[in-house]
């Protein structure tokens, strides 16, 4: 009998140490994935994107075993040696760029594919003083004025772009991302200025709510035609991704790096992305209530669909990026971002530029336009629906 009471305290004791080992990994597991968001979604999209990868890598195997069974086939009957490449299925025609020293007037508009845009271009990813871009990129552009703003002078620039750039603490991105992303705009010939919008405060970082206050700030300042929302640590690989806008919303960041150079999802609008101002006072700016890490740019990809667009994309390599590695801890996943998600329609209408409420202080930087706000949840209230 003792020897039976001794079994089963010893099962009750693997049964609690079992059950105990069990919530401590469910909830180690929930308190990293809430503190450490950009890691865990981060390598969970770099699956995903890995999974596509493997996914093509067959097709092309399979696409390469039926050519030569075409090519084994056609030599059988005795004909002409087989050249036809499976590949040009897929191949989509590009217009060309147009020659090196080719010249246009400054009465004209400037070409959208000019031979200052050679495509892939070296990207440097070493740490450097904001100063110092400064000093580079001013003395050989003494027309950059106070604020970010530049236009070109050799031709009538086909857009007023105005680049959006959401901000805290990430001083050490910001330079970077100055110093190849102003070069590639001037070659592009577009008129420009470049607004951080920078969060103040404890509250969790509201990367949509910084968009719209940049979005109305900036428009107190020129009337833009086309608005880019650039992530402080997306840098372009390729100058010939052309910073205009067209008749549709356009996602820019096609290629990451950090996603293996693949789109995670189809409705990824992540990164870098552009609308013009009419698109985007349509579908009513980005939401305000998405505190933290993660969900606001699904919304904005809904909202664009409920206004009737579609999103299209740069392509080829055009769209590639690579991301600045951090050296700090992430944002706050936001939780609660699927229950708004589910939501968007209704949502729409009443929280977004409508309902934004804020007290900024903007200065000119040699570089750019800062715009400093200290957020809260009571900045946008749900505005009723009319």
């Amino acid at each position: 009998m003792s020897t039976m009471r001794m079994r089963f305290r010893a099962r009750m004791i693997r049964t609690r140490l079992g059950l105990f080992f069990l919530l401590f990994l469910s909830s180690s597991a929930v308190y990293f994935m809430y503190s450490a968001p950009g890691t865990v979604n981060e390598y969970l999209f770099m699956v995903q994107a890995r999974g596509i990868r493997i996914q093509q890598n067959v097709r092309t195997f399979g696409a390469q075993v039926l050519e030569q069974v075409v090519r084994g086939t056609y030599r059988g009957t005795g004909g002409a040696e087989y050249f036809y490449n499976l590949d040009d299925i897929e191949s989509q025609p590009t217009s060309s760029y147009l020659p090196s020293g080719f010249t246009y007037l400054p009465s004209e508009r400037c070409p959208e594919k000019l031979p200052s845009m050679v495509g892939r271009v070296q990207v440097n990813m070493s740490e450097v003083a904001l100063p110092d871009v400064e000093k580079a990129l001013l003395l050989g552009n003494a027309r950059v004025a106070p604020g970010g703003h530049w236009d070109p002078q050799d031709c009538l620039p086909r857009w007023k772009v105005a680049i959006l750039i959401p901000f805290r603490n990430r001083h050490e991105h910001l330079p970077i991302l100055l110093r190849h992303l102003i070069p590639m705009l001037q070659r592009q010939r577009l008129q420009f200025a470049i607004y951080v919008i920078e969060q103040a405060g404890d509250q969790p970082f509201n990367r949509a709510m910084l968009f719209n206050v940049g979005f109305r700030e900036a428009m107190q300042d020129i009337t833009w035609d086309c608005v880019i929302f650039h992530d402080v640590d997306h840098i372009p690989e390729n100058d010939r991704n052309y910073y205009g806008c067209g008749e549709m919303p356009r996602h820019f960041t096609v290629k990451l790096d950090k996603y293996s150079y693949m789109l995670p999802y189809n409705e990824f609008f992540g990164g870098v992305s552009g609308l013009t101002a009419e698109q985007f006072r349509k579908i009513n700016g980005f939401p305000n209530a998405f505190w933290g890490w993660g969900g606001e740019d699904d919304d904005l990809w809904n909202r664009v669909q409920f206004a009737g667009y579609t999103v299209s994309r740069p392509p080829g390599d055009e769209g590639r990026y690579m991301s600045i590695p951090h050296h700090h801890r992430g944002e706050a996943q936001f939780l609660g971002r699927y229950a708004l998600l589910r939501h968007s329609k209704e949502r729409q209408k009443l929280d977004g530029l409508n309902n934004l409420q804020y007290i900024p202080q903007v200065s000119r930087e040699p570089l750019y336009t800062n715009i400093t706000v200290k957020l809260s949840r009571d900045m946008a209230p749900m505005v009723a629906n009319s």
